[in-house]
């Protein structure tokens, strides 16, 4: 995939992006995709929208929404007031899966936190996730925290 560009997301984007939030068996179980997009995705993507700390970011290719993630910026009292990139929701189409796009977006993405100045980038994977804990692990990634949720 050569032709592929970055761009923030568009509102236009939203019922794209949802698909590809639930384009998987973990993600399936989460998200709601209707005819219809669920009046939430919307509120939350105008809340993202008007957040100079949070980029919804979109894979395009030949017109086609194809990947997407969330880069949120992280300002830190730790690390001697250091600022991080957590990478969220990362997400590629199935049908190109496999073809280098999720390494494309992840270079991407670290290299739009070298450029606002981010020391460190971290992101998070579910555990179920095998597959992408060996991918990440293969660009440098490493799992040195554990980490916790809590659902409310």
């Amino acid at each position: 995939m050569t032709d592929v560009i970055f761009r923030s997301a568009l509102r236009a984007d939203v019922p794209a992006i949802v698909a590809l939030l639930a384009d998987d068996p973990i993600g399936a179980g989460r998200e709601t995709v209707a005819e219809e997009v669920d009046a939430a995705y919307w509120q939350a993507f105008d809340a993202l929208d008007g957040d100079p700390r949070n980029t919804v970011v979109v894979a395009e290719s030949a017109g086609e929404i194809v990947g997407t993630m969330q880069l949120i910026l992280i300002p830190s009292l730790t690390r001697r007031g250091a600022q991080r990139l957590e990478i969220e929701g990362v997400r590629v189409a199935a049908a190109h899966r496999g073809a280098g796009l999720g390494r494309r977006m992840i270079e991407w993405a670290v290299a739009e936190a070298r450029a606002a100045g981010c020391t460190l980038v971290q992101l998070t994977t579910d555990k179920r996730r095998t597959d992408a804990r060996r991918f990440y692990e293969s660009l440098g990634f490493a799992a040195t925290h554990e980490g916790m949720k809590l659902t409310l």
